[in-house]
């Protein structure tokens, strides 16, 4: 057994674990901005794929056609939350070399 590269091996999976918990800080403070239908429904995420805000405009609420509402606001949100799992797959894939996707427990899913 070849102790010495062991230790170095310890060593870069240390410094690849900080380096996940930075990327997840950074992308946890990150804001991403999608809308649906020309900006009436805006959705805000973070970068880790939590749900801030929801901004809708007043010309498109009419309480005769709520389902059409609906349909935006699934819309937004669905490619917000799409958005902010392929930056966050894209980020963390820069500090694992892409092994996030096929080792579990390297990447953190959303």
């Amino acid at each position: 057994m070849n102790l010495p590269g062991m230790a170095n091996l310890q060593k870069q999976v240390a410094k690849m674990q900080e380096d996940m918990v930075n990327m997840q800080e950074k992308l946890d403070a990150e804001r991403m901005e999608t809308s649906s239908n020309g900006g009436v429904v805006k959705v805000v995420t973070s970068g880790m794929g939590e749900l801030i805000s929801i901004d809708i405009s007043a010309e498109i609420i009419d309480p005769s056609d709520p389902e059409t509402l609906s349909d935006l606001i699934t819309v937004a949100v669905r490619d917000a939350m799409k958005q902010a799992q392929d930056h966050h797959t894209e980020q963390m894939g820069s500090i694992t070399g892409g092994l996030a996707g096929r080792l579990p427990g390297l990447g953190l899913p959303l």
